[in-house]
């Protein structure tokens, strides 16, 4: 491989597709390391030798360069002409509209892993809280039986659907991984996870929840 040089004046950014495989599981790789601290950074950060080995945790600059140029590749990362700042809103605020552009019709919850909602999109409120309620059941069920789905099946999904006749899912549970901490977010019809809405949505819950606390 050639050797690898940094774009100059370029804000790094996950994708809709990075920020899915940066959540969806909460096993520690190279890739999500990278992209999960990039979720923690409150605002899209210019990408210098110095930050990209911190994002890493790599003193390695041809590593970190390689990483970088392998998410790329993937289209999991992106290079802004300017950067982009997290709102101080509150989540109160902020979360019912990113979660409304989320599915087909508009109905989206976002739960914590105690089984209460922290936002909610489309649905009535005595709903809300039983789906916040069911989806912790859920990722308890998921929890126990990983072994199962994942060696016995090689299911690597850890979503959960409500299904048809025809296989369609009518109602899905998706966990996500952020930080410590593990959220739920319910949808019900076609969800829309390569809308830009998804990657800020994780975004705002990574700077309240993980935020990257190094400086760079």
């Amino acid at each position: 491989m050639a050797s690898l040089k940094l774009r100059s004046n370029a804000f790094l950014k996950p994708t809709p597709a990075g920020v899915f495989y940066a959540v969806s599981e909460v096993v520690d790789t190279p890739p999500r390391r990278l992209l999960n601290n990039l979720l923690g950074c409150s605002q899209t950060p210019e990408v210098t030798e110095k930050l990209l080995n911190v994002l890493c945790e790599n003193e390695n600059l041809d590593q970190s360069l390689r990483l970088l140029h392998r998410l790329h590749s993937l289209r999991w990362v992106q290079g802004l002409d300017s950067p982009l700042l997290m709102s101080n809103d509150s989540l109160e605020e902020i979360l019912p509209g990113l979660l409304f552009n989320l599915t087909e019709n508009g109905k989206a919850l976002l739960a914590d892993a105690q089984g209460f909602y922290l936002a909610t999109a489309g649905f009535a409120h005595e709903t809300a809280e039983e789906l916040a309620a069911l989806s912790a059941d859920v990722l308890k069920l998921q929890d126990r039986h990983a072994g199962l789905l994942l060696n016995n099946l090689n299911i690597g999904s850890q979503a959960w659907g409500v299904v048809d006749a025809s296989g369609n899912s009518r109602l899905g549970i998706w966990p996500l991984h952020i930080g410590k901490h593990r959220f739920a977010l319910v949808m019900t019809g076609i969800p829309h996870f390569n809308h830009p809405n998804f990657v800020h949505l994780v975004w705002t819950i990574a700077t309240r929840y993980a935020p990257f606390k190094t400086q760079i």
